[in-house]
C-alpha cells in the first residue's frame, strides 16, 4: 500500500508540473542527530521557461558554502570581520556529499562543482527545450553547519534549517550563478514541495509548510508536508516547543519572537494587529500560515537606538514587539509571494518592506518620537534627536553613508553592497523612496499601487520593471523623475533658496538645484509661530527656478520643511523674511552629539580627560561642531589643565573636507591642528601643524583596500631641555604615500615617508604583512627601512631607533616620552626599528633596516623575534636581533612582550627583569571605535 501511494504521489506531482509549468521539488529526508546530517533523496522538476534551449541545468547548493575556508561564503566572513568560522573545527562546518545524480530514467549524469563550491554544474543527455521540463534524482547527504556563523544549522537542542537542499539555480537571460553570502536571497520559486521526513521523536518540527500526514513511534516521528507557490521552505526543531500561534480569520501567524513582560492578550492583540494590517495594504497571502522567527529578526533587527539593553530602550514594549513583528513578518510575507531576482533587485522587497514600517508607525503610533519617551525628558528633549519624528530615522541614517561618500544606487547587486548599505541604508533609501513619491502624488496613489502590484503577481516572478508600470500607469502626472533620478540614477539630492524677492503681497523666490538631480521639491510658508501656511511642489528642474509665492503672514520660507525628500544638506533650506538679523542662526551649546539643526549654529561640550605622566591627570571640556552625521567644515578644540603641572594645556583642529564622487580620488582634507602639553617635567612644547591630504580608494566599495597621500609641514616649539642637545624649536616638511589593505584574515600596508628639515632629511619604508592560516596559524611580518639624505644634527633626537622612537614630531601617544626608566618607559610603540628588548646604543644616524616577525603558539599567546642592522656614521655596522613571547590580547591596541633571548644574552634569568616587559596600550576611544565600526563601513 505504502508503495502504490508513493507511485500515486509522483504520478499526481509529474501531472501538476506539466500543468503549472513551474519548479518543483518532492524529497524523503531523514534527520540524524547523532551525525548532525540529513539523508535526502529528491525528485527535482525543473521547467525552462525561457527560450532557450538547455543542456545543462546549474544547481545552488548551499549548505556547501560552509565547507571549507576558501568558499564566498568564507570570504565574506572574513570581509565583515567575523573570525569564528576561520577559527572552527571542522566538525562544525557543514558540507554537502552527493552520491549521485540521475534522469527520470536511472541513468547517471555527469555534473561537477565550479570553484565557488557552492555551485552544481549537471551535463544533460537531452536538451531541456522552451517550455518543456526535466526530472532530476539526486541522492545526497547534508552534513548541518553549526548555527554559531548565521544563527542557521545545528544548535543545542534545536536545528534552524535554512537553504538545506539542493534547488535550480534562477535562469533569466542566463544562468544566475549565485553563491550563499549569508545574504539569505536565494531566488527561489516552487510550485509544489512535497516533503516526507523523519526525525528523532525528542524533537518537535515547525514549519509553515501544510502537514497531509504524521506517522508517530515511540522513537522516530515521520510527517508528509506539502506546500505550492513556495519560495525558501525552512524547517525548525526544536526539544521545547518555543513558538506561539496567533490567528486570525484568514491566516496563522508562528513565531518565537518574545515581547518581555506583555501579558498573552497584548501579544494576540498585538499580532493581530499587524496581521491585519498587513493583508488591508497589501491584499490576502496565499498560505494559510507565516512563519516569523527569531533568528530571521536577529538577522535584520531594528537598528539603532532599538538596539540598546532593554533596561534603556525608550520605547513601550508594545511597541517594540509590534515593529520587530511587523518588520520580520512584512518581509516573509513578501519573500513567500512576490518571486523576485532577490540580489539583482532586492531594493523592490526592502521598499515595501520599509514602506509598511513607515505607514503602520503613522497609523498606529502618529505622535511616536525618535528618542520615545526620552524625547520627554528634561535632559534630553531640547535635542534635534528628540524632536524628530520616529519615521525621520530613515531618511537620517540613509543620508549617514552619503555623507560619508559610501553611499551605493538601489540597483547596486546586494553582495557589491557594504554592510552597513545592505542592512540599512539602502533599505531605508528604497522605504524613503516610495514614501517621497506618495507625498508627491498623494495617499492614495501608493496604496493603490502596491495592492494592484501584489494583486497581480502574486505567486508569479515579478521583477522591478512591473512595479514601475504600475506606479506609472497609476500616476496622474509624469513621476519618471523617480524612475529615473531616484531609482536608476546615483545623484544626490540638495536644493537652496538662492534668493527671494519681496513684492506688496508676495514673494518671488529663487532656488537652486545644487546636484542636478531632477527631482520636485516642497516649499512651505511658516509664520512666527511655525504654523503652515502654504505649501508647494515645485516640478523637477536644473540650475534654477523662480516661483511667486503668497507672502501675507509669511515669516520663514522653508524647503523640504516635512524632512520628507531625502536631501544631502537642509542647513541652507530656508530664508526668513524679517529681516537681517533674523536671518542669523542662533548660537546653540548642547552636550555630547546631536543629529544636525539647521535651525542653529550648534557647539557640543562634552568633558575629557587626558594624561601622561609629567601633566598627570588633565581634565578639560571639548568643544566642537561635529554631528551625527559628516558635515565638511569642522573645528575641534579641547583645552584642559594639567593637575600635576598647574597649567593650560590641550589641542584643536579646524579642517575642511570635500569628498569626490567620482573616480579613484574620493576625498581631500584640509586642517589645521595644534597641541600643547609637556614632554618631561616642567618643559613644554606645542605644535602647530597645517596638512593636506588625499584619499584614493578601489571602485569596489567592500574592498578593504585604500591609499593615502598626506602632505604636512610641522612646526615645534619646546621649552629647552638640557638632556637634549638640539634646538628646541624645528620645523619638519613630511610628505607620506600609504596603502592599506586591512582584512582579519589578510592585512597587508606599506607607506614611503619623507622628511625635510634644516638640518637633516630622511627617507624611510615600512612594510607590514599578517596572515591566518588554514591551520589557524597566524604570522606577522614587518620590514622598515631608513636612510638619511643628510644629516647635520649633534644629537640622536632625530635618529633613527631601535625600540622607543623619539617621537619628535608628537605622533604618538606615549605616556611618558621622555622616560628611560620606569613603567612608563617600557611602553612600546611599533615603529621605525621595532624591537622589543631594550638594547645599548639603539640609534642610527645614517641608516637602519630591521625585520620583526611573531607567530602564535596558542590562542593569543604568539612567539617573536627581531633581527636587524643599524649604522652610524664613522662606526661599523652592527647586527642586532631579539626575541621573547608576545601577548597578543587586541591587535594593535593592548598587547605585552616578554623578551626571553636578545643580544644582551638570556634576558629571562637577568635581574630587575619586570622592568624588561614591554606594553602596547591604546586608551583613544575615537581609535578604539574603529574596532567595532570597521564590520559595518
Amino acid at each position: 500500500m505504502r508503495a502504490a501511494s508513493m507511485f500515486l504521489r509522483l504520478f499526481f506531482f509529474l501531472i501538476l508540473v506539466k500543468l503549472s509549468a513551474q519548479n518543483s521539488h518532492r524529497l524523503n529526508v531523514q534527520l540524524l542527530n547523532e551525525t548532525k546530517s540529513l539523508q535526502i533523496q529528491q525528485e527535482m522538476i525543473f521547467f525552462n521557461h525561457s527560450q532557450d534551449t538547455l543542456n545543462e541545468i546549474w544547481i545552488y547548493d548551499w549548505n556547501h558554502a560552509y565547507s571549507n575556508k576558501n568558499t564566498p561564503l568564507a570570504k565574506r566572513f572574513d570581509e565583515d570581520f567575523k573570525k569564528e568560522f576561520h577559527l572552527a573545527k571542522s566538525i562544525q562546518r557543514g558540507r554537502t556529499n552527493i552520491l549521485n545524480i540521475a534522469d527520470r530514467n536511472y541513468d547517471f549524469l555527469n555534473w561537477e562543482r565550479q570553484p565557488a563550491d557552492d555551485l552544481i554544474r549537471v551535463q544533460l543527455q537531452f536538451p531541456v527545450y522552451p517550455g518543456k521540463y526535466y526530472l532530476l534524482r539526486l541522492n545526497y547527504t547534508i552534513d548541518i553547519p553549526s548555527n554559531q556563523f548565521t544563527g542557521y544549522g545545528y544548535g543545542e537542542s534545536l536545528y534552524n534549517l535554512r537553504h538545506w537542499y539542493l534547488t535550480p539555480a534562477l535562469y533569466r537571460n542566463g544562468w544566475k550563478k549565485y553563491s550563499n553570502k549569508d545574504l539569505n536571497d536565494m531566488s527561489q520559486w516552487h510550485e509544489s514541495f512535497e516533503l516526507e521526513i523523519t526525525y528523532p521523536g525528542n524533537f518537535i518540527l515547525l514549519t509553515d509548510l501544510d502537514v497531509i500526514e504524521k506517522d508517530r513511534s515511540r522513537l522516530y516521528h515521520t510527517d508528509m508536508l506539502y506546500g505550492e507557490h513556495r519560495g525558501d521552505v525552512k524547517l525548525f526543531f526544536r526539544k521545547k516547543n518555543d513558538f506561539e500561534i496567533f490567528q486570525n480569520d484568514q491566516l496563522s501567524l508562528l513565531t518565537n519572537i518574545k515581547g518581555n513582560d506583555l501579558s498573552i492578550i497584548t501579544r494576540v492583540n498585538a499580532a493581530n494587529r499587524v496581521m491585519n494590517f498587513i493583508q488591508e495594504m497589501l491584499g490576502e497571502y496565499p498560505h494559510d500560515k507565516l512563519m516569523v522567527t527569531e533568528e530571521e529578526y536577529q538577522a535584520n533587527p531594528l537598528y539603532g537606538i532599538n538596539q540598546l539593553p532593554s533596561f534603556l530602550r525608550p520605547f513601550p514594549e508594545e511597541f517594540q514587539y509590534e515593529m520587530k513583528l511587523l518588520k520580520t513578518a512584512a518581509y516573509n510575507y513578501l519573500q513567500n509571494s512576490l518571486f523576485t531576482d532577490q540580489r539583482e533587485e532586492r531594493w523592490v522587497i526592502d521598499a515595501l518592506q520599509i514602506w509598511l514600517m513607515m505607514e503602520y508607525k503613522n497609523v498606529y503610533y502618529p505622535e511616536m518620537k525618535f528618542l520615545g519617551k526620552l524625547s520627554n525628558s528634561f535632559f534630553l528633549r531640547r535635542l534635534k534627536l528628540a524632536q524628530m519624528d520616529y519615521n525621520e530615522q530613515y531618511p537620517f541614517f540613509q543620508m549617514f553613508m552619503a555623507r560619508r561618500n559610501q553611499d551605493q544606487g538601489l540597483r547596486t547587486p546586494t553582495d557589491s553592497l557594504i554592510k552597513f548599505n545592505e542592512k540599512i541604508s539602502n533599505k531605508y533609501k528604497a522605504g524613503v523612496g516610495l514614501s517621497y513619491l506618495e507625498s508627491y502624488m498623494g495617499s492614495t496613489f501608493m496604496r493603490k499601487s502596491i495592492k494592484q502590484y501584489y494583486k497581480a503577481f502574486n505567486q508569479r516572478y515579478s521583477t522591478a520593471n512591473d512595479l514601475e508600470s504600475i506606479l506609472k500607469e497609476n500616476a496622474d502626472r509624469d513621476i519618471d523623475w523617480y524612475l529615473e533620478e531616484f531609482v536608476r540614477g546615483d545623484k544626490r539630492i540638495d536644493f537652496t533658496i538662492k534668493d527671494f524677492q519681496k513684492t506688496e503681497d508676495s514673494v518671488l523666490v529663487t532656488v537652486k538645484n545644487k546636484t542636478g538631480a531632477k527631482v520636485p521639491v516642497t516649499l512651505f510658508g511658516i509664520d512666527k509661530d511655525e504654523n503652515v501656511l502654504f505649501k508647494t511642489w515645485l516640478k523637477e528642474f536644473e540650475g534654477t527656478t523662480t516661483i511667486r509665492a503668497p507672502r501675507e503672514g509669511v515669516n520663514k520660507l522653508v524647503l523640504n520643511y516635512d524632512h520628507v525628500i531625502p536631501e544631502f544638506n537642509e542647513r541652507d533650506n530656508w530664508k526668513s523674511l524679517g529681516g537681517f538679523f533674523s536671518t542669523n542662526r542662533k548660537l546653540k551649546f548642547q552636550f555630547f552629539k546631536d543629529a544636525e539643526d539647521p535651525n542653529y549654529n550648534q557647539i557640543f561640550w562634552v568633558p575629557v580627560f587626558n594624561f601622561n605622566i609629567y601633566d598627570g591627570f588633565s581634565p578639560g571640556l571639548r568643544l566642537h561642531n561635529k554631528t551625527l552625521r559628516e558635515r565638511p567644515f569642522i573645528f575641534d578644540v579641547a583645552p584642559g589643565y594639567a593637575l600635576k603641572e598647574k597649567s593650560l594645556v590641550g589641542s584643536g583642529s579646524v579642517a575642511y573636507r570635500k569628498y569626490i564622487r567620482e573616480g579613484s580620488l574620493y576625498v581631500v582634507n584640509a586642517a589645521l591642528s595644534g597641541a600643547t602639553f609637556h614632554y618631561a617635567e616642567n618643559l613644554r612644547y606645542t605644535t602647530i601643524t597645517p596638512y593636506l591630504t588625499f584619499g584614493f580608494r578601489d571602485s569596489d566599495l567592500r574592498s578593504n583596500e585604500r591609499q593615502f597621500l598626506r602632505t604636512r609641514f610641522v612646526n615645534v616649539l619646546r621649552q629647552n631641555s638640557p638632556l637634549i642637545d638640539t634646538d628646541p624649536d624645528y620645523s619638519v616638511f613630511n610628505s607620506r604615500y600609504a596603502y592599506s589593505n586591512n582584512g582579519i584574515i589578510k592585512y597587508k600596508s606599506w607607506f614611503i615617508d619623507l622628511q625635510i628639515a634644516a638640518e637633516f632629511s630622511k627617507v624611510s619604508f615600512n612594510w607590514e604583512w599578517r596572515r591566518l592560516f588554514q591551520n589557524n596559524r597566524q604570522l606577522n611580518l614587518r620590514f622598515f627601512a631608513g636612510k638619511f639624505i643628510y644629516n647635520e644634527t649633534n644629537s640622536d633626537f632625530f635618529s633613527y631607533a631601535l625600540d622607543r622612537p623619539t617621537d619628535y614630531l608628537f605622533d604618538y601617544n606615549y605616556l611618558g616620552r621622555s622616560e628611560e626608566s620606569g613603567f612608563a618607559s617600557q611602553q612600546v610603540i611599533i615603529a621605525e626599528g621595532g624591537f622589543k628588548s631594550k638594547l645599548p646604543d639603539p640609534f642610527a644616524d645614517d641608516w637602519i633596516t630591521t625585520f620583526n616577525a611573531s607567530m602564535n603558539i596558542w590562542r593569543y599567546v604568539e612567539a617573536y623575534g627581531d633581527i636587524g642592522f643599524i649604522h652610524n656614521k664613522d662606526e661599523e655596522t652592527r647586527f642586532v636581533y631579539d626575541s621573547g613571547i608576545r601577548l597578543n590580547l587586541v591587535t594593535d591596541f593592548f598587547e605585552l612582550y616578554f623578551p626571553v633571548y636578545s643580544n644582551n644574552g638570556w634576558e629571562i634569568a637577568q635581574d630587575r627583569y619586570d622592568q624588561k616587559i614591554r606594553f602596547v596600550v591604546t586608551l583613544s576611544p575615537r581609535i578604539l571605535s574603529g574596532l567595532f565600526s570597521r564590520k559595518w563601513l
